[in-house]
């Protein structure tokens, strides 16, 4: 035990509902198999660590969202497959934060949508692998990789030009020592029937197939949707389209039978030269099918290529069940701070913060098919900004037992199907119209949590086809009236069948504090659907 810290001060584990098939390739314990729950925890709660990286990549001093934390381990999920059963889960803990899951980019793909968890997306960060490849003509092109082999230069390989990779193209090639470039490997939306995360095992099936032919690497387009992943030795790059057309140009007027390229190991760019954060292409997108009265997921954290510990080692993984810990690491580091908190307050601190703008002032992107700017059912309330929660100014807080009035439950969350009113009245900080035919009256609290004497003005961004009136639009606090509430109503300007539209209602202390709430409103006709003949 000499590299005991007490970090984990409890450890358990829960085989209940689990298929016999993965208990017996995991471990019957605490202890973990995939490393998928020691790269979370690290990411979460794990200590500082200097001189970290992957191979060289990511180099820097590693920690987690709130390192001085202790951990408490509930193992729920288990095998390769990371298979985590219901019945597991729920005796495991009462999840506070849940991941949204990885199914996006389209549409109502999102999961753990019930109001009172944290719902989190996955962001792309400021760091960037660029990689150069040399062609036998000795022009050099860069594509992405976290290929790590060293290389002085000297060694150059043949590329073997395949256009779609499919099964049948590999089996009747000869490949072995070759670097295959995949001309056609930009995934059309019809080949992702249930988002990205498809696409992406495709693009793994393919590599796995290069590696049983003894391929020496393989070269994709570079998709909205196409994730970096590690081979060890084996060449994996994703190239923009530009250069992809690049490489098939040389390949196909090569005045040589064998055209080669030269790989190089991968670099660290970080900073402002990489536009930063991006919702993820698998991160899951809202409106719930279950729930369209409430805006999912409620923020985005980083979540694409994350360096964290994984067995005795660092390794980069990407997932909503990676920004899920940051949001974990972050609210920790809030109720620490503010241990009067609830957990509906803590949530609508880091809501109200999220900033929904890059570096530069420019909106944040969401990947897909196409690529197109995030809106509230990709990120929420934003990105995560855990400086500004830290003081929020205002919060809006909820009595958990609105929650069972409003799903006509009983306390012991035995009957929590049916939605028993609009969720849109429920005190959280987003709000989710679904069905407005005519006019709806929304009231909100919210409570002052800084400076004693504020007042607090309010900003108004309604979305297309729909008018906002705010009264009262100005709020004034003091020692006396710490709470206040406000109605909104929203009217439609125009009788159409519509989809959802986006705006928002930003309340300004005229200083540091905007507390802004994402909102998402659907037009809709009364008698669409009738028999009109």
């Amino acid at each position: 035990m000499n590299n005991c810290n007490r970090k984990i001060i409890g450890a358990r584990w829960y085989a209940r509902g689990v298929n016999a098939s993965y208990l017996n390739v995991d471990y019957k314990s605490p202890r973990d198999y995939s490393g998928h729950g020691t790269h979370t925890a690290s990411t979460a709660a794990g200590s500082f660590v200097s001189n970290t990286s992957f191979y060289g990549l990511g180099v820097g001093t590693a920690r987690g969202g709130a390192p001085h934390a202790r951990l408490a381990i509930y193992k729920a999920c288990w095998g390769g497959a990371i298979r985590c059963p219901e019945a597991a889960l729920i005796k495991a803990i009462d999840d506070a934060v849940h991941d949204a899951g990885n199914d996006g980019p389209l549409p109502q793909t999102i999961s753990n949508e019930l109001p009172w968890v944290i719902t989190v997306g996955a962001s792309t960060i400021d760091r960037s692998f660029p990689t150069i490849i040399t062609l036998g003509n000795n022009q050099k092109l860069v594509g992405q990789s976290f290929y790590h082999a060293s290389n002085d230069g000297s060694n150059s390989t043949e590329l073997l030009l395949i256009r779609s990779c499919s099964t049948d193209e590999l089996n009747s090639t000869n490949i072995a020592g070759k670097i295959v470039v995949c001309a056609d490997s930009l995934f059309a939306p019809g080949d992702i029937p249930s988002g990205a995360g498809d696409a992406s095992r495709s693009m793994s099936q393919v590599v796995n197939s290069l590696i049983e032919a003894q391929a020496e690497g393989v070269i994709f387009a570079r998709s909205p949707i196409g994730l970096l992943q590690d081979y060890r030795r084996f060449i994996y790059l994703l190239v923009d389209n530009d250069v992809m057309l690049q490489i098939k140009e040389y390949i196909q007027l090569s005045d040589t039978s064998s055209p080669t390229a030269t790989i190089s190991p991968a670099n660290n760019i970080v900073g402002s030269r990489v536009m930063s954060p991006r919702v993820a292409a698998f991160s899951s997108r809202g409106p719930s099918l279950d729930y369209p009265d409430l805006i999912k997921p409620d923020i985005t954290a980083p979540g694409v290529s994350i360096l964290a510990a994984r067995f005795n080692s660092y390794y980069f993984l990407s997932g909503t069940s990676m920004a899920c810990p940051h949001v974990t690491g972050v609210a920790a580091l809030l109720k620490a701070a503010h241990p009067e908190w609830s957990p509906a307050a803590i949530k609508s601190a880091l809501v109200t913060t999220a900033y929904t703008t890059n570096a530069y002032g420019f909106p944040i992107e969401a990947d897909g098919i196409p690529r197109k700017l995030a809106d509230p059912f990709d990120f929420g309330g934003g990105h995560i900004n855990p400086n500004r929660a830290l003081d929020p100014g205002l919060i809006y807080d909820v009595d958990p037992n609105d929650y069972f009035k409003f799903f006509n439950c009983t306390s012991d969350a035995s009957n929590c199907d049916l939605v028993d009113a609009h969720l849109y009245h429920l005190n959280l900080p987003s709000i989710s119209i679904s069905d407005l035919k005519t006019s709806v009256t929304v009231k909100r609290t919210v409570t002052n949590v800084g400076d004693t004497d504020t007042i607090y003005r309010a900003i108004v961004e309604s979305p297309p086809g729909v008018k906002i009136s705010v009264e009262p639009s100005v709020l004034k606090f003091n020692a006396f009236h710490k709470v206040q509430t406000f109605a909104l109503t929203f009217t439609s300007l125009h009788a159409v069948q519509g989809d959802f539209n986006f705006g928002s209602l930003t309340w300004s202390d005229g200083g540091k504090h905007l507390v802004r709430i994402p909102i998402a409103v659907r037009v809709t006709i009364q008698d669409y659907f009738s028999d009109t003949s």
